[in-house]
């Protein structure tokens, strides 16, 4: 039986102020995908995700969602700067954030709302920091917080850009985990753009290179096999 489809990208061009980063990318994500965007610097790894939030309209081509994204459904982890860092709230407020686009014009979370984000604090298994400032959090628990905080948004797809940029390789791998088993398990969709090769090829269902020499679509196996993965393999040695 065929997947679901949540989001099509026909021929699709990116840039900004007229100027495209990225070119004629055909590409098909459906319910339960992992793909993992990888490739150089500057190439218009972001941009891509930018574009798939509907945050960047096209140059050219076309991007097509499935109406449940239309509402929301989409769960998105971006890079986090220092000022995020220090945001000044307690966990679960940070938590709660997350269900902001289905407040509707209540002025106040609802029980719903408030059992959900338990909820996913219980599942990233961090529910007993919710009274904490997340200022005072490691920076693995931050990631497990803002993740917890992006599925209160998402039901179907999470986006997630260098989610592991600054952690150490102990809260990395635990991130990496969590992800695998909320796709697995659970059938989210997971976009996410890494430079972390060898996480990547060994959950990832379909690799996305995107490099200034053009683009390549595929399994992890493939990608390796390719001339865009054969200069990255050396890496992994």
């Amino acid at each position: 039986m065929e997947r679901a489809g949540l989001i099509i990208c026909r021929e699709l061009s990116l840039g900004y102020e007229g100027q495209s980063v990225l070119n004629h990318l055909n590409l098909h994500i459906r319910a339960g995908d992992y793909l993992c965007v990888v490739g150089d610097n500057g190439a218009g790894k972001s941009t891509l995700l930018r574009g798939l939030l509907g945050l960047l309209p096209p140059l050219a081509g076309t991007i097509e969602r499935a109406a449940e994204l239309k509402r929301g459904a989409v769960g998105y982890l971006p890079q986090q700067t220092r000022a995020q860092r220090d945001f000044p709230a307690t966990v679960e407020e940070v938590v709660l954030s997350g269900c902001l686009n289905q407040k509707g014009r209540r002025f106040f979370y609802s029980a719903a709302q408030r059992s959900q984000a338990l909820m996913n604090l219980g599942k990233l298994g961090v529910l007993e920091l919710r009274g904490k400032s997340y200022r005072d959090l490691s920076g693995g628990q931050q990631q497990r917080v803002l993740l917890a905080r992006a599925l209160c948004a998402a039901s179907r797809l999470l986006i997630l850009d260098e989610p592991v940029t600054g952690l150490d390789p102990a809260a990395a791998q635990d991130l990496y985990k969590t992800l695998n088993y909320l796709n697995k398990k659970e059938g989210m969709a997971v976009v996410m753009v890494t430079h972390d090769l060898r996480p990547a090829l060994r959950d990832a269902g379909t690799v996305l290179h995107i490099g200034r020499g053009g683009t390549f679509l595929g399994t992890p196996a493939e990608y390796l096999a390719s001339p865009y993965g054969k200069r990255f393999k050396e890496i992994l040695e």
